[in-house]
């Protein structure tokens, strides 16, 4: 069976979430409604149609997880979809905030061939313009080590690992902050009872709100490395 767009994008969405909850395999068919903004008679029945291709297995009280033909489609899918918005931001000079939607539409249409082509020029890099990590054409997803900003302890030096938002004016005001991933900064302070946080990024000092803050995740100078 081919592969439509709308199974890769499902078989992505599962990864996604399987891969941010560590060592659990299972991803709930609501948390993927949620996600894929979907009801969940929708999600059921694409569940069934993956499940026949061998692209998933379900299990009663656990949920879905990926076969190993599964995961290597949503490798595959997820790897496109951030080398062409790498592509976007790097060589063709769109903003970070601008990128995600086109990169859905062009990720679909591409080959492979053309994707390579777009690693190269984009320099080979091992993230997204949101700091998500691009798995090799080999299927290798590099592993992340990071937490969230509104968690971390004051007075330590980090650098901003992944942004998790698609909203592009969340964006634009984190750039204006000049919070983007690999940037680094100083966290001066956390005011307590989900206080704001008070930063210093190239010298200058700025705020940004507890909840905005969660978005951000961050970690070591050489953690962002993905050795």
């Amino acid at each position: 069976m081919s592969v439509s767009a709308a199974m890769q994008e499902y078989l992505a969405e599962t990864y996604r979430l399987a891969y941010y909850q560590g060592d659990n395999p299972f991803v709930s068919t609501s948390a993927l409604a949620e996600v894929m903004n979907v009801s969940a008679p929708a999600v059921t029945r694409m569940v069934q149609r993956l499940k026949e291709a061998g692209y998933l297995e379900h299990e009663p009280y656990r949920g879905i997880s990926l076969t190993t033909d599964g995961e290597r489609e949503a490798l595959m899918n997820i790897r496109r979809h951030r080398l062409v918005e790498r592509f976007l931001v790097d060589v063709m000079k769109f903003g970070w905030h601008e990128v995600h939607d086109s990169a859905d539409e062009l990720g679909a249409s591409v080959s492979d061939t053309v994707v390579n082509r777009m690693e190269v020029m984009a320099d080979y890099p091992r993230r997204c313009p949101h700091g998500e990590p691009i798995p090799s054409a080999e299927g290798i997803m590099p592993r992340v080590v990071d937490h969230a900003l509104n968690e971390s302890t004051p007075d330590s030096d980090l650098v901003i690992s992944r942004v998790n938002t698609h909203d592009g004016e969340k964006l634009a005001y984190l750039d204006t902050l000049g919070l983007k991933p690999g940037t680094k900064f100083h966290l001066i302070a956390r005011a307590p009872f989900n206080g704001p946080l008070q930063l210093r990024v190239n010298s200058a000092t700025q705020v940004i709100g507890h909840e905005l803050a969660g978005a951000l995740r961050v970690c070591t100078e050489s953690e962002f490395a993905l050795t």
